[in-house]
């Protein structure tokens, strides 16, 4: 059954509207839909909305026909018997439910013809840093044609926005500031599933990724209403070495799909690992096997005997998980013992299975305690559960009770994506045992503030609340093992006065993550709880937090009642379900089942302000009858080689400047363009400013104001006044440079030059350079399309020059036709500045001057 968010017959939706409001990394979301029933008889009209699974509904507000219900937050029993009191006088309206996920939020009620709805809901969570970046997504699925229909995310970060992505940028960078604001408003038309359809195009995920500015030191302390949190997520380190015992299912149920997912995953994952680190393979069914029965380090014969292994695993038998981790952690301690650990290294065992275990120690909590007796403290666990029929429960506890984390996959076609993504997030610690401290009754009630570990790309998040006190400042003192870091941050309570200013911002952001974070690290110690006496305690601290801060957890619901009391719905989950409401067991993903339209979200995004991306590069491939996309991302200053042809004595190449702000990732762009014909000794140099032509005795200038046509031997410029210049050599080669103009007192933008070169142009067979390359078309082949990880963006393997890429398939725009607007180009995107699709690495391009040729090997 599809999910809709409006379900009813004969209904007519006048709006839908989705805000967020994201302030210092904390999310507040608040859907509102208004509909009518059009038809002649009484229905039950539904709302449904999908939520993160790590958000907490906050509250739950509607009006049918003038009478409002209000909603608050109650323990789970306490709900319960308000509900049956108010169904005993026959007052219940419907009744609203959580699911056991949290996954889905559904409500239904039951009115006369004519009758006006309106439906609110809001939700809160925390952005959790991952691979660089925070990343919010709103789950879009009106299920029918809106006239109204609006998202609004707002971002207000007090350190300033460094990037921001939304699915038709491709990850152009936008502003410099506090805030952002990004919006999308389809009107009907650009809804319609096709001119003609009266289906809605829009129904999938749109995701916004943004990240914050940092200081070199990374530390961010923010006070706000009585309560702090501390942020810190250092950059500017060398990752530690690891041992890694990887441990791989190989039952049968592995068979299939998920063990070709799987290997193809480990070749990648493999080929990330260096000489420094170390690893080894454990695959098990009914029995254990090692691939090595020591660690071995990570050199480039260990890795392709690894590979070969790992290709020739036919899976089948039952499941040993217990001996199997005994063993991985048996090797740990034997190296460790045996001295063959380097003391700053990170230890861990990554657990890929899709079952619960069938042979040897089958009850899961032996096979919890076992583990966690053998383990040290310095090893971690680290669990990935493939497929639909896995106890990830029991995957989760398993490790978080061993200091890592668990990652649910679902076995479908991006199932290797997906492996290598959770890998990613771990496969660069940067830091060990880390401790946040305050001074001596400076605060209280402080979250978790010693971290086992911390990698790259993510954060530590610590929150807690200010103790009253004479100073105006607040300090922390961040300390981490194996390595020399200890960094003080001092903060002045008064800093975010600002944010209380902004008309969007959420006020009580550090006061509701401090609970949110609080609420969810008591979650996890209740499941971890040795008696029933502790468990007894967790439990009460959590009903009481939910309840002060008006979250739905798994411990409390949500009573919906009218202004009067006298007509009451109950949000709870299903009477049936074994984890209570909002435990967090997953089911797929949304995206794994949703299609959208890029054509549709991507054009009617709009982010406000636009900065243009670093140079990228549109190669058209005729033969093939695709465009293929790559990004260059040098520094400022630096001269790339476009086409250096030794054999015509033709060179082009372009100059980066950067944008006027700069940050951890600059904006560059061609600010210059050279092209230089060697047999009349002619170069014509054209920047954002002038055209100047140049043949060693006599100089031309031009500015952009004009428009004229010189022609000296066998070269000739076409000037079109302030638009682009053609320049064409011998008739035969020709090179096109666009001038892109911006607002002079733009704060981050700069004037810049975009360049075009023909399919057609005729170069000896000695041509090279950044597209000079393909003027002879490599064989290209693309194949096994499927969802990406961004359901806006199809992602497939391309082969070409002997390398297997992941590609993404995305927009890039071409100002030849339109040079205000310009039109899309659909592309497959080459990741890593073009690794693999352009001969050699991008650095290789880079030439000492504007008329260098390329220097071949």
């Amino acid at each position: 059954d599809t999910f809709l968010a409006i379900r009813g017959h004969d209904i007519t939706v006048k709006s839908y509207k989705v805000e967020s409001r994201i302030t210092s990394r904390f999310a507040h979301t608040t859907v509102r839909s208004s509909v009518v029933n059009s038809g002649s008889k009484a229905q039950s009209i539904g709302f449904n909305v999908q939520i993160p699974k790590r958000a907490f509904i906050s509250n739950f507000t509607m009006n049918v026909n003038g009478i409002t219900f209000v909603g608050s937050v109650k323990e789970k029993t306490v709900a319960r018997n308000l509900y049956a009191q108010a169904r005993a006088r026959g007052k219940a309206a419907g009744i609203v439910r959580c699911w056991t996920d949290m996954e889905t939020f559904k409500t239904e009620v039951h009115v006369p013809p004519g009758s006006n709805i309106e439906f609110e809901l809001h939700y809160q969570e925390m952005m959790h840093r991952k691979l660089g970046f925070y990343e919010h997504s709103l789950y879009l699925q009106p299920g029918r044609l809106v006239p109204q229909f609006q998202v609004d995310v707002y971002i207000f970060e007090p350190k300033g926005i460094s990037m921001v992505q939304t699915p038709n940028t491709l990850g152009e960078q936008f502003t410099e500031l506090i805030q952002a604001h990004i919006v999308f408003k389809p009107n009907i038309q650009q809804q319609r599933k096709c001119d003609t359809c009266t289906d809605s195009a829009i129904d999938g995920v749109l995701t916004v990724k943004y990240d914050v500015n940092r200081d070199s030191n990374a530390g961010e302390l923010q006070v706000s209403d009585g309560h702090f949190v501390h942020f810190f997520a250092p950059s500017e380190l060398s990752p530690l070495p690891k041992n890694i015992v990887f441990v791989i299912d190989v039952s049968g149920s592995m068979w299939g799909v998920k063990m070709k997912q799987t290997v193809e995953a480990m070749q990648a994952i493999l080929d990330d690992l260096t000489v420094d680190d170390q690893f080894s393979i454990i695959d098990f069914n009914h029995n254990v096997r090692c691939w090595s029965e020591e660690l071995v380090p990570g050199s480039t014969i260990q890795i392709a005997d690894a590979k070969k292994y790992i290709e020739n695993i036919k899976p089948s038998g039952g499941t040993n998980i217990n001996e199997a981790l005994m063993r991985a952690v048996q090797m740990l301690v034997k190296a460790s013992n045996q001295n063959q650990i380097d003391p700053r290294s990170v230890s861990m065992i990554i657990l890929v299975s899709d079952g619960d275990p069938t042979v040897g120690e089958i009850k899961l909590s032996t096979i919890q305690k076992n583990v966690k007796r053998v383990m040290r403290e310095e090893f971690s666990l680290f669990s990935v559960g493939i497929g639909f029929d896995v106890d990830y429960d029991f995957l989760e506890r398993i490790a978080m009770d061993n200091r890592g984390t668990a990652q649910r996959i679902y076995a479908n076609h991006d199932a290797a994506e997906q492996l290598r993504s959770f890998y990613s997030q771990v496969s660069a610690p940067l830091l060990r045992r880390i401790q946040v401290q305050f001074p001596e009754n400076s605060v209280s009630d402080v979250t978790q503030n010693v971290f086992d570990k911390y990698f790259r790309g993510s954060e530590l998040v610590v929150a807690g609340k200010v103790l009253p006190s004479d100073s105006d400042t607040l300090t922390s003192f961040t300390t981490a093992s194996a390595v020399s870091l200890t960094h003080q941050q001092i903060t002045k309570p008064a800093a975010l006065d600002f944010l209380a200013k902004q008309q969007h911002s959420f006020n009580g952001f550090a006061r509701q993550m401090w609970a949110y974070i609080t609420i969810k690290q008591l979650i996890s110690d209740r499941s971890l709880a040795s008696t029933a006496a502790k468990k007894r305690r967790i439990t009460q601290r959590i009903m009481a937090l939910a309840v002060e801060h008006q979250f739905v957890t798994p411990l409390t619901a949500l009573l919906v009642e009218s202004d009067d009391a006298k007509e009451r719905l109950l949000a709870d989950s299903p009477k049936d379900s074994k984890q209570g409401c909002c435990s967090g067991i997953t089911t797929p993903p949304p995206t794994a089942l949703l299609h959208v339209n890029c054509r549709l979200t991507c054009k009617n995004l709009s982010v406000s302000p636009p900065v243009d991306n670093d140079p990228h590069f549109i190669i058209h491939l005729p033969r093939s009858d695709m465009d293929v996309c790559f990004n260059i991302d040098s520094k400022p200053g630096h001269i790339l080689n476009l086409v250096s042809d030794s054999g015509a004595g033709v060179v082009v190449n372009g100059q980066l400047i950067s944008s006027k702000v700069s940050t951890k990732k600059l904006n560059t762009y061609f600010g210059t363009i050279s092209i230089y014909y060697q047999p009349d000794g002619v170069s014509v140099t054209v920047s954002t400013s002038s055209i100047a032509l140049s043949d060693g005795r006599s100089n031309h200038s031009f500015t952009w104001g004009a428009t004229a046509e010189i022609t000296q031997n066998g070269l000739r410029v076409s000037i079109v006044k302030n638009s682009h210049v053609k320049i064409t050599i011998n008739n035969n080669i020709q090179v096109m440079v666009l001038l892109h103009r911006v607002w002079k007192k733009h704060p981050v933008n700069v004037d810049f030059l975009g360049i075009y070169i023909p399919n057609d142009n005729q170069y000896s067979p000695l041509v090279h350079g950044l597209i000079g390359q393909f003027s002879t078309e490599p064989e290209v082949s693309v194949y096994d399309v499927h969802e990406g990880l961004d359901p806006l963006k199809k992602e497939a393997t391309m082969e070409v020059k002997g390398n297997k890429l992941l590609v993404t398939r995305g927009w890039q725009k071409d100002y030849r036709h339109d040079k205000k607007r310009g039109s899309n180009i659909y592309c497959w995107f080459i990741h890593n500045s073009g690794k693999g699709f352009i001969d050699g690495h991008y650095t290789d391009y880079i030439v000492p001057d504007l008329n260098s040729f390329l220097q071949t090997p």
